[in-house]
Formats: C-alpha cells, sequence, structure tokens
C-alpha cells in the first residue's frame, strides 16, 4: 500500500467513526454557546493530543508480531463495529450554558470536555490500532489528527445545519460496518 493510499485509508476510516461521535457532538453544543473559534482550537488540541497518545499505544503493539497484531486488532475492529452499532446517542445536558465566556475560558472549556470524552474512545483505539497495523506514525497520525479535525470543524462551523443534513444514527451504522469490513479484513489477512 502506497503512503498516498495508507493516508487515505486511516483519513477514511476515522472520519466516518468520528461524525456520529460524543467529541463532535459536545464541539456541536459547545459551538451553539461560544464563539466557534476557541470551540474549534479547544477541540482541535485536546484530540490532536488524543491522537498523538493513540500513535504511541499503537506503535508499542506494533512490535509483537505481525499475525497477532492483525488478529488482536481484527477483533478490536469487530468489537468496535459492535458498540457503535448499539450504542445510543450521547446525553449532553451535562454540558453547561456560558455564552459570555471569553476567548482562553471557552478554548479551556472545550479542551477538557473533549479531552475527557475522548479517553478510550473508539477513534482513539482505531487510531492506535491502525498504527499497530501499519506502523507509521506520521502518516497515520498526520491523517487520523486531520480527519478529527475536518469532523470538528464540520461540527463548529457548520453546527446545526451539518446535525441535520448528517444523520448520527445513519453515520453511527456505516462507521460500525466499515469497522467491521476492516476488522475481517485483518483477521483474513493474518490468518493466510
Amino acid at each position: 500500500m502506497s503512503a498516498i493510499e495508507m493516508f487515505f485509508t486511516v483519513f477514511g476510516i476515522i472520519f466516518v467513526a468520528e461524525l456520529p461521535d460524543k467529541t463532535a457532538l459536545a464541539a456541536l453544543v459547545l459551538a451553539t454557546r461560544h464563539n466557534p473559534l476557541p470551540v474549534f482550537f479547544g477541540a482541535a488540541i485536546a484530540l490532536s493530543i488524543q491522537s498523538v497518545v493513540a500513535i504511541l499505544l499503537g506503535s508499542l503493539i506494533a512490535r509483537l508480531p505481525n499475525e497477532y497484531v492483525h488478529l488482536g486488532a481484527g477483533a478490536l475492529f469487530i468489537i468496535c463495529a459492535g458498540v457503535m452499532w448499539f450504542r445510543k446517542e450521547d446525553d449532553d445536558e451535562d454540558i453547561k450554558d456560558d455564552p459570555n465566556a471569553g476567548f482562553w475560558k471557552s478554548l479551556w472549556t472545550v479542551f477538557v470536555v473533549v479531552f475527557i470524552a475522548e479517553w478510550g474512545d473508539l477513534t482513539q483505539i482505531g487510531t492506535a490500532t491502525l498504527q499497530a497495523k501499519y506502523n507509521s506514525w506520521l502518516i497515520v497520525g498526520g491523517a487520523s489528527i486531520l480527519a478529527l479535525w475536518c469532523v470538528a470543524g464540520i461540527a463548529v462551523f457548520v453546527g446545526n445545519k451539518a446535525g441535520k443534513l448528517l444523520k448520527p444514527e445513519i453515520t453511527q451504522k456505516v462507521a460500525a460496518i466499515l469497522f467491521a469490513v476492516v476488522g475481517i479484513l485483518m483477521i483474513v489477512s493474518a490468518l493466510r
């Protein structure tokens, strides 16, 4: 697989998986209550740090024998697909309304909400798994971060219109199917 193919594969998987995610929903809701610029930057910084954590974890996993990594990664993608398929929409009641917050206060609020929400998230696990599979931190990290920023940008700048155009339940099912297909392909390639 070429570097460009790998980049777009990782980007596509993470982008589709993040669309119905709670961090995208949090950014959407926070963008309705704060200025969009600090919401985007707060979300982007939090998602970038979480992607670096995922890349580091995936790099450690990549040191294991290749067939075990593919079997484990495939199983993890299938489990994530099941979780995505059956999970309910996240509740945003715990996000506080503060329309008068300044830039730095808004940025900090968004950073904390997104940073906490992203721990152990399916896209973070997916990024770690893709890093373990491809063992290319620059391409996987860049594609993952760019995909997460794009979704955060959609959530923040397009706001409620994006929520109406991109139905979360449909994108969640598409992401689940995509994760399942990737998982099955990883297991099949490990068994060859």
